[in-house]
């Protein structure tokens, strides 16, 4: 969208000439200026509707998306199953759903009144990456490689004593069916699921392993138990955990790194399954540092739900292990971690919200999308003269700061209203469900602190292809950047809140944080029919949405003045300081306008003010008016040319 030159000169007829006898009202001002957009409305109606007509366009597509993925998932085989069952024992049967009715697929979307209870297990590397000691691989083609468990400590002979006391010599073939196995050290090499309602280790077939000291060769069983009513049988494998000295944290932390598949720099993949740094531990004081892989908690870009990690089994295998070094082995005194057991839950439909899933990066560059249409409106005015030309027959900085920011507010309010409005009517759950007055306040208010940013870009651009290649980078750029560091330091859980509101005063990221936070409340009303984000939930402590619209209002304070002080310094030519602009605004004299010939002389001015032969009249002139006796009979000064007004329009 680019004004054309023929609506500046007719704002600037409309607001007088500079050599008026008087300046124009600052009502003249703005009706020129306004009629002047109107006419630049008018001849580019087409590029306006475009404009409007995107975010409609955008959410038709999205709706679409969405239809065909609730189709999809619509069927028998994503709901909870379901088996006819004689329940009072009478006869005819019922027909009755729960998980242990489902199928894998079937159980997400089943009640769970009673979360089953799953024994602790530990994170062990495959046997094909598992670090290996020396150069032979042997052990990895028969898949009897140890788990390596570095650790390291201020005693090296406390550090060394606690490890061993972490494994057990028991046999397997002592194992019986149906006996509890949450005593033992059992580890998987299975990747955690996003919740605990199934444990993946006990319905694949890879096996569970249990970790001891030695292992004899094929030293396995196959043994039955139930878990919470559910029949499982499971080869149990002993794999043998290796305890290795290290000297210091450092040393662990750069091997375990270079054996990761990221990070190596051999061949292969030499993974540990965990590591302890016992620091200042003695017979009075335990102090110890668990360090795990937390690549497993599958962290990327990819919105997609976490893997839990699991990391509570190695922290309570090593405090037993110290009560066992300071009680003695026969003392019997444990630390229980019997099971781990997910919160219950209910009823649910399998549903993947579209609009909610990609909605935070996708709806931040529609929003921002804004952005360059009005950078480049600015910098083209800017880059064509057109402002000059208008500040020539009287434009005054007051009139154009409001029309204009009036002409982007009504045009983004108009953007977003009917982006709302129209994402709510063909269901998308983003904008159905959460409060329409949350959007409002958080979208109005964005859009403000988006003009001011407008204004303040546009004072470093004299050229709209510079602008809008910066522009477009920078939204596309910010958005990538936002949607993937805010979403992992949110949902990573180690990144620390204060300094992810820091971060949140970059315009693109307190965005991201608040659509992010619309996105999560209507995918958690998409699951379980509950309303989407209410003024009530912005005192829930894990909600953002309080801190990024302070943040943006704070923002939109401070910036507007500095954004009117910088395009007022470039409009006079000179930003030398603060003091100097507000010395200008209040001097009352006209004649600091005038252009020394000096002052022409070196620098480059492309539009001349007035003649060189003018100017030196006027210095001439000045002279002789300072002096008493200048010996002429006649001075002129300051001659002007008045236009008289016809048909209404004032002298000019």
């Amino acid at each position: 969208m680019e004004p054309l030159s023929g609506a500046a000169n007719a704002a600037a007829a409309a607001a007088g000439g500079g050599g008026a006898s008087r300046a124009p009202s600052f009502a003249s001002q703005t009706n020129a200026l306004l009629r002047k957009n109107l006419i630049f409305q008018k001849r580019n109606r087409k590029e306006t509707i475009r404009l409007i007509i995107v975010p409609i366009y955008l959410c038709v597509l999205l709706s679409v998306l969405q239809r065909v993925i609730n189709n999809l998932l619509d069927k028998p085989k994503y709901k909870c199953g379901c088996m006819c069952v004689d329940v009072n024992g009478t006869g005819p049967c019922q027909n009755v759903c729960g998980i242990q009715y489902s199928t894998l697929d079937q159980a997400g979307s089943c009640p769970i009144p009673n979360p089953p209870e799953w024994p602790a297990l530990l994170q062990v590397p495959r046997p094909k990456y598992r670090a290996i000691q020396d150069s032979s691989e042997s052990c990895r083609k028969s898949q009897s490689c140890p788990a390596a468990i570095p650790f390291t400590g201020v005693n090296e002979t406390l550090s060394t004593t606690v490890m061993q006391n972490m494994f057990t010599d028991s046999p397997l073939s002592n194992l019986s069916d149906n006996a509890s196995i949450s005593g033992l050290l059992l580890g998987t090499d299975m990747p955690g699921t996003s919740t605990g309602f199934i444990e993946p280790a006990f319905i694949s077939d890879v096996p569970i392993y249990v970790l001891q000291s030695e292992c004899k060769s094929r030293d396995s069983v196959t043994l039955r138990t139930t878990i919470d009513a559910i029949n499982v049988q499971k080869e149990i494998r002993c794999v043998q955990g290796l305890p290795l000295w290290r000297n210091s944290s450092r040393t662990i932390n750069e091997e375990t790194f270079k054996g990761y598949r990221e990070g190596k720099i051999g061949e292969g993949i030499s993974e540990v399954a965990m590591a302890y740094d016992f620091q200042d531990s003695n017979e009075k004081r335990f102090n110890v540092l668990a360090l795990y892989n937390s690549t497993y908690q599958n962290i990327s870009y990819v919105p997609m739900p976490f893997g839990l990690l699991r990391v509570s089994r190695s922290l309570n295998a090593v405090s037993n292990a110290y009560l066992q070094f300071l009680q003695g082995p026969g003392s019997g005194i444990k630390m229980l971690l019997e099971f781990t057991k997910e919160m219950p839950k209910q009823a649910t439909r399998l549903t993947i919200d579209f609009s909610s899933l990609i909605g935070p990066l996708f709806f931040e560059w529609v929003v921002a999308l804004l952005f360059p249409v009005m950078l480049t409106y600015l910098v083209y005015e800017k880059q064509h003269k057109l402002r000059t030309m208008m500040k020539m027959h009287g434009l005054g900085n007051g009139p154009y700061w409001i029309i204009y920011y009036a002409y982007f507010l009504i045009l983004s309010t108009v953007y977003l209203v009917l982006f709302v409005i129209f994402g709510a009517l063909i269901g998308l759950n983003f904008f159905k469900t959460n409060n329409y007055s949350i959007q409002f306040v958080f979208f109005f208010s964005f859009i403000n602190l988006q003009i001011v940013l407008s204004f303040l870009a546009a004072t470093f651009f004299s050229k709209v292809n510079t602008a809008q290649a910066i522009a477009y980078l920078y939204i596309f750029g910010s958005g990538l950047m936002a949607g993937s560091l805010i979403r992992n330091f949110l949902e990573g859980g180690k990144f620390p809140r204060n300094w992810i509101t820091v971060l949140e005063i970059i315009p693109a990221f307190s965005l991201y944080r608040g659509l992010y936070e619309l996105s999560q409340y209507a995918i958690r009303a998409s699951e379980t029919g509950n309303p989407g984000m209410r003024w009530s939930d912005l005192n829930d402590r894990t909600n953002g949405m309080r801190d990024v619209l302070i943040i943006i209002i704070v923002e939109w304070l401070v910036l507007l003045p500095v954004a009117y002080y910088f395009d007022y310094a470039a409009s006079v030519g000179n930003s030398s300081g603060l003091l100097s602009i507000i010395k200008r605004l209040l001097r009352k004299n006209p004649t600091w306008r005038r252009i020394a010939v000096n002052e022409v002389a070196d620098n480059d001015v492309h539009v001349e003010m007035e003649k060189l032969d003018i100017i030196k009249e006027r210095e001439t002139v000045d002279q002789v008016l300072q002096q008493r006796n200048s010996g002429y009979a006649v001075v002129c000064d300051d001659l002007k040319k008045v236009y008289h007004g016809k048909d209404g329009n004032p002298d000019k």
